[in-house]
């Protein structure tokens, strides 16, 4: 998944300039930081979903009693997986640390929606000797969790080997007994994203813009701060962040 930032049409279409003559400062960092929190709760309802499916995969590792896990195992998570897709969840699944499974040394049970309507299960060559081998453990959203990271939010960039849209993609760690076993991913098509914040930041009377933890624009109430472009900070913004969540709204004091 090549991380690529596109300028992105602005969800909004309020002027780069908004807010210069408007409300004070403190009515705008008050509206600002209630939008951070509004689009905290949006992110978290994708990590509940997460969680509940680590805890899932999890149970469904133990009941294996310590004997050899095989991919059949998982196909328990299926319909797990399917009642998951919709709203802003367009693909998730348990990706497997190599070596979990006897029978499958790479692995992955991912499901996402397909334009018939009808899920489909993603394929990927898992074969070290193919030439197109996907080795997913280099990719953020599965070497984070497994340096340790609770939550990881990738992106956004354009996913070119799953579904060429702009997306983010959103992690957790699967631990069984203290050992790493996997991550419980989903992906979230950033017009999605948008759709879902674009009142939260139009409600801010200023330019502002989510950003992730790399700075990266991702939705904006701005023609200014396009998605995909990277904020470094400057002088002028605040930046109020999404609860725990590695995002933060920047806005413009």
């Amino acid at each position: 998944m090549t991380q690529i930032g596109r300028p992105e049409i602005p969800i909004s279409g309020n002027d780069a300039d908004r807010g210069r003559h408007g409300p004070d400062g403190d009515h705008v960092a008050r509206a600002a930081q209630q939008a951070a929190a509004r689009i905290g709760t949006v992110v978290e309802d994708v990590f509940t979903v997460l969680r509940e499916l680590r805890d899932v995969t999890a149970a469904r590792i133990r009941e294996a009693g310590g004997r050899a896990l095989v991919s059949g195992d998982l196909a328990a998570l299926r319909p797990a997986l399917l009642g998951y897709l919709g709203g802003l969840i367009a693909g998730v699944g348990f990706i497997a640390a190599p070596g979990l499974l006897s029978d499958a040394h790479w692995f992955l049970e991912w499901w996402q929606e397909h334009p018939s309507g009808v899920p489909a299960r993603l394929e990927r060559d898992l074969d070290p000797a193919g030439s197109a081998f996907y080795d997913y453990t280099h990719w953020a959203w599965y070497a984070e969790p497994y340096a340790g990271a609770e939550r990881t939010i990738c992106g956004p960039y354009v996913d070119y080997l799953c579904t060429d849209e702009y997306s983010l993609t959103l992690s957790v760690p699967v631990t069984v007994a203290g050992a790493f076993a996997g991550v419980a991913a989903a992906d979230v098509f950033v017009r999605r994203f948008e759709g879902a914040v674009a009142p939260v930041l139009r409600a801010v009377p200023a330019p502002a813009f989510i950003v992730n933890a790399a700075g990266r624009v991702i939705a904006s109430n701005t023609a200014r701060w396009l998605g995909g472009s990277v904020f470094r900070g400057e002088p002028g913004f605040a930046v109020h962040p999404c609860g725990e969540l590695p995002l933060s709204l920047v806005a413009a004091q």
